[in-house]
């Protein structure tokens, strides 16, 4: 064979990050058959979907049963019922987000990893540290990065850099962040829309996490004065309603967003017609019941048990004197290696010494080097034992 690749893919590591971790676990349990594993690594929900949930998509599995109630292809931005549902639940965050601004997907990682599709060759500005897929997307497209660092200093939570001689860019932000677990206050979030104002650049603002935010802390982009006209945001009911293996989404792109005289929709529902075929219709009556109702208690008491599992691990490492974020807004602990040592070390002796799987900072970028995350979404029994395991580092 001999065609033409796009080569751009060999900028991105051979091997994903998560995958070298289960490669290791995958060996330890080969050499240690006997001992358990407490898995803290992958940000994967464990508890079950809620009972009201399921009710709604068994009715709808018995819809599409009968002639009369059938459902073929979706419509490719999604049912007006799930998209009036996610505006009534901006509405519920004090924000207007209009239903036709939004466009339901298979997943926030599917379309952070699409948006690049309809954008040009601008440069891109990502904090780091920071989920894979916001830089090996735009590395596969040969997009030129720079990064924001966060880091002690900054909680990391970085601000933009001056505003003046910047060219338009591209600025990821995720809050509640992942791997970090920081959130943005009103302020810094302020901060990145004015700059992005001032500087012709594009927000893509990624908030999968908002529920978990408990304290006086933006949920979304759009309660920032001037934010529908220079961001797009990215949701998902993966962490809120336990869809990690279901796969539902949500993108909103404003009517205000124009560069050069083309809204930014035109492309973005364009492409979403050509590329995307929809998400089922009983994945959408299962995402529309978590958003009211039963549902949504139901999705709340989900929630409120992986922040206890945060909360145990918060409270163990605050008395040892461990630097760490997140725990409080978000399901994830971000924390500093003790003595110093290396992401890739701790994670070895972790798991060698109590069978205790996290993800070593290295691989969310440079400044997580010596930084390590774990995640509430195992099990509360689970997190006491490993909790006990930390008391003693």
């Amino acid at each position: 064979m001999n065609i033409k690749l796009n080569n751009h893919f060999l900028d991105v590591k051979e091997t994903y990050l998560f995958s070298d971790i289960a490669k290791r676990v995958k060996a330890f349990q080969a050499a240690n058959p006997d001992r358990e594993i407490i898995r803290m690594g992958i940000g994967d929900v464990t508890l079950p979907l809620p009972q009201s949930i399921v009710a709604a998509m068994e009715e709808a599995v018995r819809e599409m049963a009968s002639k009369d109630t059938f459902h073929g292809y979706p419509p490719e931005y999604g049912y007006d019922f799930l998209r009036d549902a996610i505006s009534a639940h901006y509405k519920d965050l004090g924000v207007d987000v209009p239903s036709g601004s939004i466009y339901v997907s298979d997943g926030a990682k599917s379309d952070l990893g699409n948006l690049p599709d309809i954008l040009g060759d601008n440069p891109i500005l990502i904090p780091d540290p920071v989920y894979p897929v916001y830089v090996d997307s735009n590395l596969m497209n040969g997009r030129k990065i720079s990064f924001a660092a966060g880091n002690q200093e900054n909680g990391f939570l970085p601000l933009p850099p001056s505003a003046e001689g910047v060219e338009p860019s591209i600025i990821y932000l995720c809050s509640p962040n992942n791997p970090t677990g920081a959130v943005y206050s009103r302020e810094g979030l302020t901060a990145w829309v004015d700059f992005a104002i001032k500087t012709g650049s594009l927000i893509i603002f990624d908030a999968a996490y908002e529920a978990f935010i408990t304290e006086d802390k933006p949920h979304t982009i759009y309660e920032i004065p001037g934010a529908d006209t220079c961001a797009v945001e990215v949701s998902s009911f993966s962490k809120f309603a336990g869809f990690t293996g279901v796969r539902c989404g949500w993108t909103v792109v404003p009517d205000a967003l124009e560069s050069n005289g083309i809204k930014l929709s035109k492309f973005w529902a364009r492409r979403q017609a050509t590329k995307f075929n929809g998400v089922s219709y009983v994945t959408q009556k299962g995402a529309a019941a978590s958003l009211s109702g039963q549902g949504l208690e139901d999705c709340k008491a989900n929630i409120a048990y992986y922040k206890r599992n945060a909360a145990l691990m918060a409270d163990v490492f605050s008395s040892k004197g461990i630097y760490y974020t997140g725990g409080v807004n978000s399901p994830y602990i971000w924390l500093k290696c003790p003595d110093n040592m290396g992401s890739w070390e701790f994670f070895d002796s972790l798991l060698n010494r109590f069978g205790v799987v996290g993800t070593p900072g290295e691989g969310f970028g440079a400044n997580g080097a010596g930084y390590f995350r774990l995640t509430a979404f195992g099990s509360y029994e689970n997190t006491i034992k490993a909790c006990e395991f930390f008391k003693t580092l």
